[in-house]
């Protein structure tokens, strides 16, 4: 089966041609996800001349494969952060999450967008997650969501040992989502070029970006791709990437009544779609490039779909990535400090979809002059930030670990020939030049095994047959071709 998520087969989107970045802008974004689109079309309807430019297709990046809830209650998110910051730190992401969530609903309303109201609940099935979703509770309460309620008996066809829940929250189809937005974008002059991979940005007054095709100026850049794809200013070092999974089940009747996300792990997220005859179920996730094997992951997800919802027939299955931040905050501001001319947005933990409207609605009122008090909460270089220096400390000594051991890996012998049809392995063909050999489609495939980013070596997955970078998530496709992460250039091919 190709992974490829649901909502592409339910959006009949027309094909483009790779379109071509030039000329002079206000502000160019990069990255047309749920932020990128709504900060273009935030500007646009400012009055700003804007263009907005996509590697690939609008929405085919994180916002694509979401599960796409868009809630306040974020499994036991706020209580990460609660541990990390003060309570005026969690009341403003509180109020950051409303607004992104009220803008977003009201846009849905405005163009017809199906945006479905739903009760979201963190549950928990032992005693450990039980105590976990508590402080969950008290978290959500500490940050001004008074909604939030305890229940003991969570809708759910298992048992449980309890839930923390939040009604009149949304889900939505993201890639519908999208593609309205980048209609309003248009609408409103903004211009939509997708099929040209960013690959520099540099300069002031200018700034200046080129693309694979093309190249243009700008007064402001914004860089909306989760992971800036820029070195400067060393998000990568800030921020661990994260690959989880979904998988689509067709029910004979609706099988969840609300938005769900186990506390406990293995991760298990439940949503309905297509007004319930779809179970989306979701999680199993894990450091993008682990050592794993991410069809297992898929397998887990399969089995215990079958063991709660017998007779549940399987429809799609997919991934996707996001970015978990050390100090549990995303990022919106300047690349560097007093750098108002490149903004970067991104680090959403899973939870774009109120976090990524809300980051665009502060990078618009960043330029636009506005004033968002809870805005602050974003800010990538505010001495809050230094809460999460022991996470990321942690996290970037496991990428000199994997580093290390990414360049030994290959040294121990393989037995046999090449890779078997669908597999993948790395190899050395001579000191000091690791190889990336995969078979598909019975062609086997020479890259270098040497990440364009920053050096680390790929791990073959074999769910996707992509060659991921265990350092900071940078993918590649069986062709060597970028399709994600902060690389913005492919794997060169391997000459004998």
């Amino acid at each position: 089966m190709v992974l490829r998520s649901v909502w592409w087969d339910r959006n009949e989107l027309p094909e483009v041609e790779p379109g071509r970045l030039s000329g002079e802008w206000d502000v160019i974004v990069v990255g047309a996800g749920i932020t990128g689109v709504t900060t273009a079309a935030l500007l646009a309807r400012a009055g700003r001349s804007v263009a907005l430019v996509e590697a690939r297709r609008v929405g085919s990046g994180t916002t694509g494969g979401s599960t796409a809830k868009v809630s306040i209650q974020q499994g036991t998110h706020f209580s990460r952060i609660a541990r990390r910051h003060r309570p005026s730190v969690l009341r403003s992401y509180a109020e950051a999450n409303r607004e992104g969530l009220a803008w977003l609903d009201r846009f849905c309303r405005e163009h017809d967008v199906a945006c479905e109201a739903r009760t979201s609940y963190t549950y928990a099935t032992t005693a450990k997650g039980r105590r976990s979703v508590r402080a969950e509770l008290d978290a959500l309460h500490a940050g001004g969501v008074a909604e939030a309620a305890w229940t003991d008996g969570p809708p759910l066809p298992f048992q449980t040992t309890g839930a923390v829940l939040l009604p009149d929250q949304r889900q939505v189809d993201p890639v519908a989502l999208v593609a309205a937005l980048a209609a309003d974008a248009r609408r409103h002059g903004a211009v939509v070029i997708e099929g040209d991979r960013v690959r520099r940005v540099h300069g002031r007054h200018p700034v200046r970006v080129r693309t694979e095709h093309g190249g243009a100026s700008a007064r402001t850049v914004v860089v909306a791709t989760n992971m800036p794809i820029l070195d400067r200013g060393g998000f990568f070092a800030r921020a661990t990437p994260q690959r989880s999974y979904s998988i689509a089940f067709r029910t004979d009747r609706p099988a969840v009544d609300g938005m769900f996300l186990s506390a406990d792990g293995p991760t298990r997220s439940l949503r309905d779609a297509d007004g319930g005859r779809l179970l989306l179920v979701g999680g199993d996730g894990h450091r993008t490039g682990a050592a794993t094997s991410e069809q297992q992951h898929l397998e887990s997800l399969r089995a215990w779909t079958h063991e709660h919802f017998p007779g549940a027939e399987e429809t799609r299955a997919w991934s996707a990535q996001d970015y978990a931040p050390a100090s549990g905050l995303p990022y919106v501001g300047p690349l560097l400090p007093g750098a108002e001319h490149l903004l970067v947005a991104g680090g959403y933990s899973k939870w774009g979809f109120t976090n990524g409207v809300a980051a665009a609605l502060a990078v618009a009122g960043r330029l636009l002059d506005g004033h968002q008090p809870w805005a602050s909460v974003f800010d990538p270089w505010a001495t809050r930030r230094l809460t999460g220096l022991p996470g990321a400390a942690l996290a970037n000594g496991e990428v000199g670990l994997e580093m290390a051991g990414g360049w030994l890996r290959p040294l121990r012998p393989r037995p046999g020939s090449g890779p078997a049809e669908g597999a993948g392995r790395v190899r050395y063909d001579r000191p000091g030049r690791p190889t990336a050999a995969a078979r598909v489609d019975g062609v086997e495939r020479d890259l270098s095994a040497v990440c364009t980013h920053l050096g680390g070596v790929v791990r073959w997955n074999d769910a996707e047959h992509s060659w991921d970078c265990p350092l900071h998530g940078s993918r590649f496709d069986a062709d060597g071709a970028v399709l994600e992460g902060p690389a913005t250039c492919g794997l060169r091919r391997q000459r004998s």
